[in-house]
């Protein structure tokens, strides 16, 4: 069973209340003695309910959990399909698509992932781009790029490129050299395999369930 935000805190409430009333029996309420009872109480219930949530998100983002998915997902095909129940787009992994003609290992497909998130935080990328809703909003949100349709539409052709991995790989590495959008992004000197490194991380990304995040995308139906 899942608790929302809202049953979070009435619970902290009704606690706070029942065990304030229980440590401040006989005490009138204009005695200084309730409000530090009060205070105490209330501040040990949050503090033990703050530490339940904080163990409950570090579950929660771990890889290979029900939201998180495993390294080796950069090995199966990714697509965004609408769920009635939650009301918003979530990542449907299905059968096999090898990244860049090939099935990764857990070990390398994760030092894939890994090399692909520290290259992205090494060039700065959210000085303009958002991932995950952390960065800027001067350049596209990364969260789903790999779903983007523009990559098969229009980039593949352009960079003349065989697969979709291919086209987002050349396109990173030489991207003023494609002029897509009004404002162009600079060639920040990216390997060819720092790209595919890229690549596999926005990948692996693309399949976290992040609650319909970012609204309103338009995810590639191929």
């Amino acid at each position: 069973m899942e608790f929302g935000w809202l049953e979070i805190t009435v619970a902290a409430i009704v606690i706070s209340l029942i065990l304030g009333v229980i440590f401040t029996r006989g005490s009138s309420w204009i005695e200084p003695r309730f409000w530090k009872n009060i205070a105490i109480v209330t501040s040990l219930v949050m503090v033990v309910f703050l530490l339940i949530l904080t163990f409950d998100t570090l579950a929660s983002i771990k890889m290979g959990n029900g939201r998180v998915p495993e390294a080796t997902v950069i090995n199966k095909k990714i697509s965004y399909v609408y769920d009635e129940q939650k009301r918003w787009y979530v990542p449907k992994v299905s059968g096999e698509e090898p990244l860049f003609g090939k099935i990764w290992s857990e070990e390398e497909a994760l030092a894939l992932i890994n090399k692909g998130k520290m290259t992205i935080q090494s060039k700065a990328c959210m000085d303009c781009h958002t991932l995950l809703g952390n960065g800027g909003y001067y350049a596209p949100d990364l969260t789903k790029a790999w779903l983007d349709p523009k990559w098969n539409l229009l980039i593949k052709d352009m960079v003349g490129a065989n697969s979709k991995e291919e086209a987002m790989a050349k396109w990173i590495q030489h991207p003023d050299q494609y002029p897509t959008f009004q404002r162009k992004m600079p060639d920040l000197g990216i390997t060819d395999e720092e790209a595919k490194a890229i690549v596999a991380y926005l990948k692996w990304m693309s399949a976290i369930d992040t609650n319909g995040f970012p609204d309103n995308f338009k995810a590639d139906e191929q």
